[in-house]
């Protein structure tokens, strides 16, 4: 696709972490305009509404872009959170001491592109009458080893560690000794 067709938005100073808006994002990115307010609209997070309006106002950015713009093949290309400022806050601590609070800010920018029109796909040619699903030329995949041998001799087995003891909390070569006196 040209860049001409691409609408974007950029929502900035949103006031939530860029973790917590990325959980949402990540939930469109893809996905068709409509697929993807309709997945905002039924998310439960509270940045979601937020996205969803930024991305009604890309949608309206390529309509005021290019007027012939079909909406219903409108998808969303990019959507990316970068780390925005943080506000410094204090909260009282005991003994006159102080907790220091961020208050994250993040920026949104959604992109949007129109996919191209579907073509018409060409007819599959038939096989052959003999030919099965896998071709005649090709060897057979190799059997999956499942591990019963390994199983059989070890069966009941334990290995010892350096003490000679099994399934003992420290009977192994590093514990510590008591000093003689």
């Amino acid at each position: 696709m040209s860049p001409d067709h691409v609408s974007s938005a950029r929502l900035r100073y949103l006031g939530t972490s860029a973790q917590k808006a990325r959980l949402v994002v990540d939930l469109i990115r893809g996905r068709a305009v409509g697929e993807a307010l309709a997945t905002l609209r039924f998310t439960k997070k509270a940045v979601a509404r937020d996205i969803g309006r930024l991305l009604d106002s890309a949608v309206a950015n390529a309509r005021q872009k290019r007027q012939d713009v079909d909406v219903d093949r409108l998808y969303v290309r990019t959507a990316f959170v970068d780390g925005g400022p943080s506000l410094k806050r204090i909260r009282p601590a005991p003994m006159g001491r102080a907790f220091r609070v961020l208050k994250r800010m993040c920026h949104v920018t959604i992109a949007l592109d129109e996919r191209p029109l579907p073509q018409a796909q060409a007819p599959r040619g038939k096989r052959a009458a003999g030919e099965t699903g896998s071709a005649a030329g090709e060897a057979a995949a190799p059997r999956r080893r499942t591990g019963g041998a390994r199983r059989a001799a070890g069966a009941g087995s334990r290995r010892k560690g350096a003490s000679g003891r099994t399934g003992r909390k420290g009977a192994g070569s590093g514990t510590k000794r008591r000093r003689e006196r």
